[in-house]
């Protein structure tokens, strides 16, 4: 298995002469719209990091046989747009191209309160990489390769290490790390909240002076 990171949750993924990407959003537009001989997509939620409409489109007309893979929530947007896709959900597994591939249902990891729970699906290919989308969900079954979210408003680094120690993989690497160089929802959430209770949240954007 040959893996190739495009920028936060965007991977291509090669096995058995086939390619399956990840999760083509908002944060790797420009390089998921150059890829081509994509066999699979897999979109594991509808947030905007994660899923791009217009990128999806572009990679679909360079990929035409590209089979979409995904959930009834990211479906709902899709049908929308008049985009194809297959339904993978609770456990079931599917053989596109002769790729095994698994779907773990799940929520989204609490952000706080109810923003941004939505439906999300982890998914295990080739039964060797797990890549479990915006959670920690444990697929209980042995792990190869972890893709382990590492940055977000919903995690840490610590929550992220112990993820790891948990599901005990044999490799790991980082995804879900765009805002560690992007400004974006790690400061938008909480100054949406801190609005409503009167605090006032500053960005503190490099070479910018704020007076207090």
């Amino acid at each position: 298995m040959k893996i190739k990171k495009l920028g936060h949750c965007c991977l291509i993924i090669e096995e058995e002469g086939r390619k399956i990407m990840t999760d083509p959003g908002l944060w790797t537009v420009s390089e998921s719209e150059k890829q081509e001989n994509i066999d699979i997509i897999i979109i594991t939620h509808e947030h905007s990091d994660h899923l791009h409409i217009d990128a999806l489109k572009n990679i679909l007309e360079k990929n035409k046989n590209a089979v979409i893979i995904t959930n009834k929530s990211v479906g709902v947007l899709l049908d929308k747009e008049n985009i194809k896709y297959k339904i993978l959900e609770n456990k079931k597994i599917t053989q596109i191209s002769g790729i095994n591939i698994e779907a773990h249902s799940c929520k989204h990891e609490e952000i706080f309160r109810e923003i941004g729970q939505v439906e999300n699906t982890g998914f295990f290919i080739t039964e060797r990489l797990f890549y479990p989308g915006d959670s920690f969900y444990n697929p209980n079954k042995e792990v190869e390769i972890l893709a382990l979210p590492v940055a977000g408003p919903w995690t840490d680094i610590k929550s992220a290490i112990n993820y790891a120690l948990e599901i005990k993989p044999k490799y790991c690497f980082p995804v879900h790390d765009g805002m560690l160089v992007t400004f974006g929802s790690s400061h938008n959430i909480p100054k949406n909240i801190f609005e409503k209770e009167n605090i006032i949240f500053k960005d503190f954007e490099s070479s910018v002076k704020e007076n207090f």
